[in-house]
C-alpha cells in the first residue's frame, strides 16, 4: 500500500438511475444483482480419474427498482408496454451511477436490453403513515461495470 492520501469506500445511498439516458429521479432503492458463471464438472478420460472444471453459462438475477409513487406514470406506462406488445421493442438499456459525497460519478454499472417483468404497487394501510413504494423488476441481457 502506497503511503498518501486516504481512500475511503463509497456510501451505498448516493446514487442516480438512467434509462436509455434519461434520469429517473427518487429511487429509494437499487438492487443490482450477483453475476454467477455456471460451473460445469468434466471427467477426462478413464485414468487417472479426476474432474476438470469448465466455465458454463453466466447468467444475473433481476434489479430491483423502488420509489415512492407520485403521479409520474413513466415506470407503469413501460411495464403496460411490455404487457400489451412484448418486450421486443420495449427494451431500453440502464445505467446505475454512483456518486461521491462531492457529486461526482464514481462507478457506474451498465444493463442492456432491459424490460420490467413485474410491477408492484405497493401495500396500502390507513393505519400507516409511511411513504407508498412502487417497486419494478426488471429482466436484462446483461450488467457490465464500466467505472
Amino acid at each position: 500500500m502506497t503511503a498518501g492520501k486516504r481512500v475511503d469506500p463509497y456510501q451505498n445511498f448516493r446514487f442516480r438511475v438512467e434509462i436509455d439516458g434519461i434520469q429517473i429521479a427518487g429511487f429509494s432503492e437499487v438492487t443490482i444483482p450477483d453475476s454467477t458463471t455456471a460451473d460445469i464438472e468434466y471427467r477426462e478420460g478413464t485414468y487417472p480419474t479426476h474432474v476438470r472444471h469448465l466455465s458454463g453459462l453466466t447468467s444475473s438475477g433481476n434489479i430491483s427498482l423502488k420509489r415512492g409513487i407520485t403521479d409520474g406514470m413513466d415506470l407503469y406506462k413501460w411495464k403496460q408496454t411490455v404487457e400489451k406488445t412484448g418486450a421486443g421493442s420495449a427494451r431500453k438499456n440502464i445505467s446505475i451511477i454512483l456518486i461521491d459525497e462531492k457529486g461526482d460519478d464514481k462507478s457506474r454499472w451498465d444493463i442492456v436490453y432491459a424490460w420490467p417483468s413485474k410491477y408492484e404497487p405497493g401495500s396500502l394501510d390507513a393505519k400507516g403513515s409511511d411513504v407508498l413504494i412502487e417497486t419494478m423488476e426488471i429482466v436484462h441481457e446483461g450488467i457490465t461495470r464500466v467505472k
